[in-house]
């Protein structure tokens, strides 16, 4: 592909394998240089010569453990000063089955500080360059279970919960600044995040189980067709749609100076209430 078309450098986190490596793929197909952020250097320097190879792009690697504060800072620095960063995937992630009876706080708050902490301050190192050229795109990987987190660990749903709620308050303040936000909500994904999670992929019903080539691809096309939320896997779109307009529609219906009449009753048949 020649230079000259292309559309800026996307930078995307947890490159090296799944969910990462085929947004890799797929951007730098669509014209897109590559910075490619990931623990595995040793996954990363031949992904990214087999994408120069066939691609045509520049791919540069960039090993980094997002969970230290250190290495984080080095990407943070790279999205602040690089003005060829148009595109952000901020895909890394770990996750967790493990009932909070089950789980080791230490790998909850290590959860949290890649799920959450470093999703954030990516963010914020990027938006004020987007938004002083006027045009940038943010894409940010949460879970179906940001709006199911029955479904798994409740810090792994609460993480993603999070990125959900960033994403609508980003697609808010930024909506007019000429910068996209999408938020992706994958269901169960062939990827060995569910390894990692305590979780072999195989006890997992294959009828639920979509590749990640089929999950990203579905991403994108929401992606050009300016969805704020996909949902690659519910064959419904208009169920997000209804459903997203009764939160929208419930949340002005909170502010009131008064509690609703249900609590006055509550109050008055309450402990110490003394019949006049």
């Amino acid at each position: 592909m020649n230079r000259a078309e292309g559309k800026g450098t996307a930078l995307i986190t947890g490159a090296s394998r799944g969910i990462g490596a085929v947004y890799a793929d797929r951007f730098a197909r669509r014209g897109y240089d590559l910075i490619l952020v990931a623990r595995d250097a040793q996954r990363l320097g031949p992904l990214a010569e087999s994408l120069r190879r066939e691609t045509g792009r520049s791919v540069t690697p960039f090993p980094a453990d997002l969970g230290d504060k250190a290495e984080l800072a080095r990407v943070e620095a790279t999205l602040r000063n690089d003005p060829t960063v148009t595109l952000l995937v901020n895909n890394a992630g770990i996750a967790s089955v493990a009932p909070l009876l089950a789980a080791d706080v230490e790998k909850m708050e290590d959860m949290i500080a890649l799920n959450v902490t470093a999703l954030t301050r990516l963010t914020y190192a990027v938006v004020p360059g987007f938004v002083e050229r006027g045009h940038g795109t943010i894409i940010n990987i949460a879970s179906i279970v940001s709006i199911s987190p029955e479904t798994l660990n409740g810090v792994y749903g609460a993480s993603k919960a999070f990125v959900l709620a960033l994403s609508h308050s980003l697609q808010h303040e930024l909506s007019g600044k000429g910068i996209r936000i999408q938020a992706v909500l994958p269901g169960a994904t062939a990827t060995d995040l569910w390894e990692t999670a305590g979780l072999p992929l195989e006890k997992l019903p294959a009828a639920i189980v979509m590749s990640p080539q089929d999950m990203v691809d579905a991403a994108l096309v929401g992606l050009d067709h300016g969805e704020l939320v996909t949902i690659p896997g519910l064959q419904d779109g208009e169920d997000w749609i209804r459903f997203d307009e009764a939160r929208r529609a419930l949340s002005k219906q909170f502010g009131h100076s008064k509690p609703a009449p249900r609590y006055h009753a509550a109050a008055l048949e309450g402990p110490g209430h003394v019949e006049r």
